[in-house]
């Protein structure tokens, strides 16, 4: 059986999904700039407020930026399955029933997926924005969550799906903080690996997943055009 993996804001199954993140959370350790390693930014010395969901929209990547061969892909249904997570108790315990949720909990968000050239390779980018606190304690601890469990597994719908995760270093400096993983889902004796970059400039928090030639490729460009202020 084959589970097709959707770029989703945490890299989980079409069948599956992270759940949405608390913003009231404390952080974890995590790769980051200068700028954070002595604790978590305070609230009152950020660049600009939060961003409205349509000033996001906006600055996503679109296909003129992404070039040819790409293609957006069609929204999917809400799903709605029971999700059990097995063999990470700190993942476990940001799902619940909120589990089926295919984005964070901010107040203002955006997202674009494409697929790429007829194939199964898919990238996603993710916009949020939020106080630079919250969005740097809620990222950092799903972050840490997934990463702190090398192997486990998510149940869905009776689909079970066998979850590898490996902390990769810092993509670059640009930003305030980042963090990066990569992500194997395994089912029925199939594959797909997921790469998953976070990078949080101020009060923006961008999110770039998906077959980890593609996130590599379009990183620079999606988080030059998320942070623009033209």
């Amino acid at each position: 059986m084959r589970v097709r993996v959707a770029t989703t804001a945490l890299g989980i199954t079409a069948a599956l999904a992270l759940p949405a993140c608390s913003t009231d959370t404390t952080g974890g350790t995590h790769q980051t700039s200068s700028a954070a390693r002595t604790g978590k930014p305070a609230d009152t010395v950020q660049k600009p407020a939060a961003l409205s969901s349509a000033a996001l929209e906006s600055r996503l990547l679109d296909q003129s930026d992404l070039g040819s061969g790409y293609l957006p892909k069609p929204e999917r249904p809400a799903q709605h399955d029971d999700v059990t997570v097995i063999g990470c108790p700190a993942l476990s315990e940001l799902g619940g029933d909120a589990a089926t949720g295919g984005t964070l909990a901010f107040p203002h968000k955006a997202k674009a997926d494409f697929t790429y050239g007829g194939s199964s390779s898919e990238i996603s980018e993710e916009l949020y924005s939020d106080s630079a606190r919250k969005l740097s304690d809620g990222i950092d601890r799903i972050f840490d969550a997934m990463t702190g469990c090398p192997t486990y597994q998510i149940v869905a719908g009776g689909t079970p799906v066998d979850v590898t995760s490996q902390k990769l270093p810092s993509p670059h400096a640009s930003g305030d903080e980042q963090w990066s993983q990569l992500l194997t889902f395994t089912a029925g004796g199939r594959s797909t690996v997921v790469k998953q970059t976070a990078i949080r400039d101020g009060s923006l928090l961008l999110i770039v997943s998906g077959s980890p030639a593609l996130v590599d490729r379009h990183l620079d460009k999606a988080l030059a055009k998320a942070t623009s202020t033209g």
